[in-house]
C-alpha cells in the first residue's frame, strides 16, 4: 500500500471520529462494508488516543512526544497495514470528494504539526492542533452526523 493511500484512509478513519459544518452531507458510515466501518473505528480510536497525548505533551513542554504522535497520526499505520486493493476501491466509492480533502488536509496538517514539534515550536504546535481539531468537528458534522448528532459546524 502506497503512503498516501494510507493517509487517505487515516483521514477518512478521522472523519468518521470528528467533524464541523454548517451543511450537513450524507453520512458514510452507512455506505461503508463492515470491515471497512471496523477499519475505521479502529483508526479513528487511535487517533483520538493520539491526538489526546499531543495535547497533554503540548501543554508540558514535551515536544519529542508530540512530533512523535502527530508523526503516527500522519503516517497512519493502522491503514497501512489492514487495507486491500478491494478495501481501497470499497472506500473510495463510499465516501465523496470533501471527505478525501478533509483527509487529505488533517495528515498535512498532523505532518507539520510533527514538524513543529521537532522544532520546539510550542505556538505553532497549538496553532496547528486547533486547525487539526477544527478540521475532525467538520469531518463529523458532515459525514458521520448518523454517529455524531451533537457535533456541529462552527
Amino acid at each position: 500500500m502506497t503512503a498516501r493511500t494510507g493517509k487517505f484512509l487515516a483521514t477518512v478513519l478521522l472523519g468518521l471520529a470528528v467533524s464541523t459544518s454548517s451543511l450537513a452531507a450524507e453520512p458514510v458510515t452507512p455506505k461503508l462494508t463492515d470491515k471497512l466501518s471496523q477499519l475505521l473505528q479502529k483508526e479513528m480510536r487511535a487517533v483520538q488516543g493520539g491526538m489526546a497525548s499531543i495535547h497533554s505533551a503540548m501543554v508540558m513542554g514535551q515536544h519529542e512526544s508530540v512530533a512523535e504522535n502527530a508523526q503516527q497520526i500522519h503516517d497512519s499505520f493502522i491503514l497501512q497495514q489492514e487495507l486491500t486493493e478491494q478495501d481501497r476501491k470499497d472506500l473510495m466509492s463510499a465516501v465523496p470528494k470533501g471527505f478525501i480533502k478533509l483527509d487529505k488536509e488533517f495528515h498535512q496538517l498532523a505532518a507539520s504539526l510533527a514538524e513543529a514539534g521537532r522544532d520546539q515550536d510550542t505556538k505553532k504546535q497549538h496553532k496547528l492542533f486547533s486547525k487539526m481539531t477544527g478540521n475532525c468537528i467538520q469531518c463529523h458534522s458532515q459525514y458521520v452526523s448518523d454517529r455524531f448528532p451533537g457535533v456541529t459546524s462552527f
